[in-house]
């Protein structure tokens, strides 16, 4: 079927074609004039991302952003926030929802059946902004607002509410913790005094080193008492000759004068002996005094070897005592030396415990501080108004789409109609239908009933000819 045929064919059947789109049409505003009207309020949300009441906020990157502002989307649309909702405007007390939910039978409580069908005209949406809009849609343009405006109210809460109570569990719990770490603290820091005080041990003095500087003066002083003890014993551990060259007798004036004279004795002996014999007077007192220097010499230089020997005694008895000081001081060192070891052990279980305190105590202090918290970073940028004018249903809408139905329904019609009554209206059908060696005997044109065959005047009706 040509364009042409077609519209000869919608000519012909303009009727039916008028009657499905007027129809169509009315239809549309029929239904929209009948179905029940809905509002939708909306209310905007500013999401912060800085948090002003946290001691440890830290900065999101953009996709931890997007994440975050699609948790918040699905924390408004939670039942939890819908249960909120349901509470804050009281609807488990108004009579035909308690009507509606005793014939429902459902088993959940109240407040989470309300929740949920709260939860059909909500719609939440965002973009990559931190703006979210929350929409309610209602029969009651008061009421759509109300919910918009309650649901809006409900996650703040509830966001506040999720933020606050795991501070408040986690402050409660840092706070049974810190009873205990305390606890041992203080057991910790008894033994170590217990320990110090025991082992006369002071934490902030410098015994052990003052001890170790005493220990290596006795140690020096006990090397040159038995290096004074060896040498006392080169001077006065020999016979009568020895003791004549020890260094003490050589170092006596005493002694060195005495054996000049001695000398200066014999020689005299000796010249008398060569020119007087032993039996003369002059030679015997000679010899007498020689003797009896000989007696003084020896006797001095006895009383200064013994001198050297008592001294070697002393330093060997100052000697064995420095030794036994030493020993005592060296066992005192050690035993200085394993109590600090072991002071030291109880020293870091202190510094242990200490840490152990102090970081259990700045988390309570944190948690603590947060679980007060009063602000969300939430916001409302706009709240939600009571709309003048119904969403639905939109009348010149379902009227533009009742037209285009019926101007479809309209031309599927013709069409189907002349598919199944396929009638003549121009030379063209018979050509395309009969063939085109059908000779045209004639062609019928517009019948004008109100025309006139004789001009103006005449009575005579035009009658249609014979081409």
């Amino acid at each position: 079927m040509t364009i042409k045929q077609f519209l000869l064919a919608l000519r012909g059947r303009l009727w039916i074609f008028l009657a499905l789109v007027g129809g169509t049409i009315l239809a549309a505003v029929v239904v929209s004039l009948l179905l029940p009207k809905s509002y939708v309020s909306t209310v905007s949300l500013f999401v912060d991302n800085a948090d002003q009441q946290t001691l440890a906020g830290q900065p999101q990157d953009p996709r931890q952003r997007i994440g975050y502002m699609q948790t918040q989307v699905d924390l408004i649309q939670s039942p939890r926030v819908a249960r909120k909702v349901a509470q804050d405007l009281r609807l488990d007390q108004n009579a035909n929802v308690k009507a509606a939910y005793a014939k429902s039978g459902a088993r959940e409580d109240i407040l989470d059946w309300v929740g949920a069908s709260l939860l059909t005209g909500l719609k939440v949406e965002t973009t990559q902004s931190s703006v979210i809009t929350v929409s309610y849609t209602a029969g009651d343009p008061r009421f759509a607002a109300q919910a918009a405006n309650a649901f809006a109210k409900a996650y703040i809460d509830v966001t506040l509410a999720l933020r606050t109570e795991p501070n408040k569990q986690a402050a409660a719990w840092f706070d049974d913790q810190l009873k205990s770490l305390r606890k041992q603290l203080d057991e910790a820091q008894g033994k170590l005094a217990a320990y110090q005080r025991e082992h006369g041990i002071i934490a902030t003095d410098e015994r052990l080193d003052v001890e170790q500087t005493r220990l290596q003066e006795l140690t020096n002083q006990q090397l040159r008492a038995n290096d004074e003890m060896y040498a006392l014993a080169g001077k006065s551990g020999v016979g009568s000759r020895a003791g004549d060259s020890s260094p003490d007798v050589l170092a006596s004036p005493l002694v060195q004068a005495l054996k000049t004279d001695l000398l200066r004795a014999e020689s005299e002996l000796q010249q008398l002996s060569t020119r007087l014999g032993p039996n003369h007077p002059q030679y015997v007192q000679q010899k007498a005094q020689v003797d009896a220097l000989r007696a003084r010499v020896a006797s001095e230089s006895s009383k200064v070897t013994g001198g050297a020997r008592n001294a070697t005694a002393a330093s060997a008895a100052r000697e064995a005592a420095l030794k036994r000081d030493l020993e005592r001081q060296r066992q005192r060192v050690i035993e200085l030396r394993d109590a600090r070891a072991g002071a030291a052990t109880l020293v870091r279980d202190v510094d242990t415990a200490q840490k152990a305190y102090e970081a259990a105590q700045q988390r309570f202090l944190v948690n603590k501080v947060e679980s007060g918290a009063k602000l969300t970073n939430v916001n409302v940028l706009s709240p939600a108004l009571e709309p003048s004018r119904p969403a639905k249903p939109k009348v010149m809408l379902n009227i533009a789409l009742g037209v285009i139905l019926g101007l479809c329904l309209g031309l599927g019609a013709v069409f189907l109609l002349e598919l199944l009554d396929r009638r003549v209206r121009s030379s063209d059908d018979l050509v395309i239908n009969l063939g085109a060696d059908v000779p045209l005997l004639g062609q019928l044109k517009p019948w004008r009933p109100a025309g006139l065959l004789g001009g103006p005047g005449g009575n005579t009706r035009a009658l249609p000819s014979p081409t």
